[in-house]
Order: C-alpha cells, then structure tokens, then sequence
C-alpha cells in the first residue's frame, strides 16, 4: 500500500481507527474526517491528518477532496445505536443516507471511484438461513438496518449512473482490540456487549442487563457472530482490489454464534472476576441469531481471520479496558 492515500470518515471511532491503524502499518498515507461525537484524537496515530468536520458540510468534504488525492474512501461516520434507532427512526434514516450520500456525491466530483461502505448485518432482520449468506433476503427489523440499506441501494445507482465502485461489508458485532493495546474500544453510551460485561465486571460500569431469555436458542439468550476489529481492517484492506472489477458485497463474521451468556462466561473466564448481571425483557429490533456465512469474501479475497476463537478476542478487549479504565479519558 505504499504511496496510497486514503479518506476515512469516521476514522477517529471504534473500527474506524482501528482501520487506520492497519493502513498507516501497511505504509498508506492516511487523512482522517471525524467530529469526535463518538471518536477521539487518542485513537488516532501520530502523523496522520485529523480534519475535525461534520460529514454533513458538503463545503469542507469538497475542500478535503480539493487537498488531497485518495486512491479509495472508507466511511464509516454514522449513526449506529439500533435501541436509539427505534426511538428516533426518522433521525437515523435521515441522516446516514444524506451523510453518506453527501461523502459519496465529493467522491464522484474528485474522481475517487472507489468507496467501501461499513455495513451490517442488520439488513437481515430475523434469518431464514443461518450461517447468513450474502443472497439472502433483506429484511431490517430496526431503523439503523433499514438505513444502511438505503445506503447500499443508493451505491448501488452510483456506480450504475456514475462508475463509483462499492463495496458494502455487513459485518456482525465487532469485538476486541488492538493486541498491542495501543487503541481500543470506548464509546459513551456503551452498547457493546462485550465491552459492557468487561466494565460490569471491573466495577467501571453498572451490572450487566441481559436483554431476553426467552428466544428460540439453547439458552434463551441472543446469538451473535464477534469478528475481531482488526480481521474487519484486514477485509476492508482485502475488498479494494475487488474494486477494480467491480462493485461487491460481503458478510463478514467468523462463522460461529455465541450466546449472551457465553459472552459473560468467557469474560469470567478471561477476566477471572464475575460479571454482575441481571435478566431484562428483549429489546425491539433485536433478532434471535444472526451469524455469518463469510465463504464468499474467504474465497474471492482470501481472508482469514486471525483471531477466531471467541476467547482471543474477548482477552484482547480485556487487557484494553483493564489497562484504560476510563477510556480515552478525552471527553473533558
């Protein structure tokens, strides 16, 4: 990736920075723009470009695009709490398909032709096949999955009217952290399993709520596929040369489902403390099992994940959340 450049939106968040990192260690140049809602300067490396801006200033997206040559943009900027989407459905479907319109529309004028979208699997809403492959049937049982797909069918007649490659990665619950515990996971509100059973457990958050007990699993609670933040960089990285042929879309998850109450076992078992915890009805919008079938991105762009055991990548959260208790700790 040697003298390539790239715009990340959102490049100051969770997976977002954790992008960043991967691109500036394969030798990539790297320009940043992120509001710091969610993001944070930390998260970001030295010596690459923070532009502090809303994506929803069509102005300064032009002037970033006017300053610097990209060789592809990776937006990730958006809206994602799917308990807030549906209190606030209108909020969310407004602003992530303007905002990411808004950053596709500066790529095409600027003639940077190849957009990778973070998705989610959200767009399936409640399975009829599982492991979830990429053909089956779009269905979003909450807001945020109803707008990320508006986004995905609006690419998708970008690049029919205007040559602007895609590629829309549905990727399941991100988990982890840098092994080297550089960066991590810090958002507030938390609403990550993973790293909220972690604080529950280290006296840094409030017990757990386990939201359900009563769906269609072996043990009542939810099922989720954790891919590990740093295998969702690999893959964004593994998709550009897809680009040059053409527009694509993946699911990216490890293949294998894991309870809510697996999740706390693991951290127990990690962390060595209990995770306090207690019992709550569903949430809307919260499907029984969703699971990825990733054979078409590891047979296409070759990618494996580095870290599929369920215990790696929930060590990996803890040694972070254990070393930053409060975070960035930039929020003032």
């Amino acid at each position: 990736m040697q003298g390539q450049r790239f715009l990340v939106t959102g490049g100051a968040g969770y997976v977002g920075s954790h992008l960043v990192l991967t691109l500036v260690q394969r030798g990539a140049e790297v320009v940043v723009i992120d509001d710091l809602r969610q993001g944070h300067r930390g998260a970001v490396p030295q010596g690459v470009e923070l532009v502090e801006a809303n994506i929803a200033d069509r102005r300064r997206l032009a002037e970033v695009f006017a300053a610097w040559k990209f060789d592809a943009v990776f937006h990730f900027a958006a809206l994602s709490l799917v308990g807030e989407s549906m209190r606030d459905p209108l909020r969310y479907c407004s602003e992530n398909l303007s905002n990411s319109l808004a950053v596709a529309d500066a790529a095409v004028k600027a003639g940077c032709l190849r957009f990778v979208l973070s998705s989610t699997a959200a767009l399936f809403g409640n399975p009829r096949q599982v492991p979830i492959p990429e053909e089956a049937e779009l269905a979003p049982t909450n807001a945020y999955g109803e707008s990320k797909l508006m986004v995905e069918k609006a690419l998708a007649w970008a690049d029919q009217v205007h040559g602007l490659r895609s590629a829309c990665l549905r990727y399941f619950n991100a988990a982890g952290a840098d092994p080297e515990g550089r960066i991590g996971e810090d958002h507030e509100p938390e609403s990550h399993l993973v790293p909220l059973a972690i604080g529950a457990a280290l006296g840094t958050r409030p017990p757990l709520t386990v939201f359900g007990t009563d769906y269609p699993t072996p043990d009542g609670t939810c099922i989720r596929d954790y891919v590990h933040v740093l295998d969702l960089a690999d893959a964004h990285i593994r998709v550009l040369e897809r680009l040059r042929e053409a527009s694509c879309r993946y699911n990216i998850g490890n293949g294998t489902g894991y309870s809510v109450r697996q999740v706390i076992e693991a951290v127990e078992r990690i962390g060595g403390r209990k995770v306090p915890h207690s019992l709550g009805p569903r949430r809307a919008g919260d499907p029984a099992v969703l699971v990825a079938s990733s054979a078409r991105l590891r047979q296409e762009t070759g990618w494996t994940p580095r870290f599929g055991a369920l215990d790696d990548i929930v060590r990996t959260a803890w040694n972070w959340h254990s070393a930053h208790p409060r975070g960035y700790d930039d929020r003032g």
